[in-house]
């Protein structure tokens, strides 16, 4: 089988506002196998060849023939090794490679999480620390690690990817490569063991590495980054500012309309606003969820607040729907019991009726 075809070079990026920070690539898939860190490891040696001092930060070969073949004879720097227990952990070093201060590093798989003990949580943390330091960086992620898309992405594969990268990671780079590659010959690669030893490959093939997740997988990669394509492109004439509020109540179905409303922000180009009613007794699980859902709006850069109750839910949502000039609002389809509803009121029918110029997205349960 032969390399994947050549990536979707997509037009330079906004220059960073500051003269001294590095500049962030990143090579985007549609899943694991496609070439992104062959195709990053191929830039860094041409890169050394014109001159520049390039080098390994981190790179995750898996065992892959290709990955390994191509990066033979490049400069690597060492990893910090933590050790925990009888196990020695290999993390990226920031701190020396800042005060080694190369020109350029490659840094693989920013969705990873770094080991307990490690000065930032995750990698990509690491990768903004050396970008402000000025050195230039290249990285790798597929498409499913974004924030916004964990539910999409669950969905459609059946799978709920853990570790994710903020959104904004993506749309802050100066420069993105998506790396393209037909769902067939992807499978055709997996099958001869370029991806996963022969125990994974039956099972890959017939459940995340179907051609239906495939191909949904490869389109939202298209969009997504077609997506942040557009939104670098430069303005038209000033609009109304979009705001778009979403509110969540202290259950497990907050995360996915946080993040519909995250999608529905970014692509508006407008603020995110999460807001939740703070119920009178509030659990610990309910507390834990609180927190979940203030990390999930960070991440998505949106803010998140706790509204004290004036009057009831409804009530106080259209209070902060109005003062806050909200132009899109996000609501869950009801939990509560039509009994409920009928003594409480049904907030969805307040909102509709006591706004003016919001438009109300109502998001179904299932």
């Amino acid at each position: 089988m032969s390399d994947p075809p050549g990536p979707v070079r997509l037009p330079p990026r906004r220059p960073a506002p500051d003269a001294a920070r590095g500049r962030h690539k990143v090579f985007v898939g549609m899943a694991a196998g496609v070439g992104k860190t062959t195709r990053a490891l191929h830039e860094l040696r041409e890169r050394l060849l014109a001159g520049e001092d390039a080098l390994i930060g981190v790179l995750e070969t898996h065992g892959r023939a290709d990955t390994i073949r191509a990066a033979e004879g490049l400069p690597v720097f060492p990893r910090l090794e933590l050790r925990r227990g009888d196990v020695v952990l290999g993390e990226l070093d920031v701190a020396g490679l800042l005060a080694r201060r190369p020109a350029l590093v490659l840094v693989d798989e920013l969705a990873h999480t770094n080991a307990p003990g490690s000065a930032r949580e995750k990698r990509w943390e690491d990768v903004a620390a050396l970008l402000t330091a000025g050195i230039h960086v290249l990285s790798t992620v597929n498409v499913q690690h974004l924030e916004s898309l964990n539910d999409t992405v669950a969905r459609l594969t059946g799978v709920r990817v853990r570790e994710r990268v903020p959104d904004q990671v993506l749309l802050s780079a100066d420069e993105l490569v998506l790396i393209d590659l037909p769902p067939d010959d992807l499978r055709a690669r997996l099958r001869a063991g370029k991806i996963y030893g022969p125990e994974k490959i039956e099972q890959a093939l017939g459940h995340f590495f179907t051609v239906p997740n495939l191909m949904a997988l490869r389109e939202i990669a298209l969009r997504q980054v077609a997506n942040a394509v557009e939104m670098d492109a430069p303005a038209g004439e000033p609009g109304v500012q979009e705001r778009v509020v979403v509110a969540v109540a202290a259950e497990g179905s907050g995360a996915r309309l946080i993040r519909r409303g995250g999608q529905l922000a970014e692509r508006l180009r407008g603020e995110l606003h999460v807001v939740t009613v703070r119920p009178p007794r509030l659990s610990p699980e309910q507390s834990r969820l609180l927190d979940t859902f203030r990390a999930i709006t960070t991440a998505l850069g949106g803010h998140f607040e706790v509204l004290e109750p004036q009057g009831g839910v409804a009530q106080t949502l259209v209070r902060y729907l109005t003062a806050a000039h909200a132009t899109q609002a996000v609501l869950g389809e009801s939990s509560r019991s039509r009994w409920d509803e009928w003594w409480r009121g049904d907030i969805i029918k307040t909102v509709l009726r006591d706004t003016r110029n919001v438009d109300v997205y109502v998001i179904t349960r299932e």
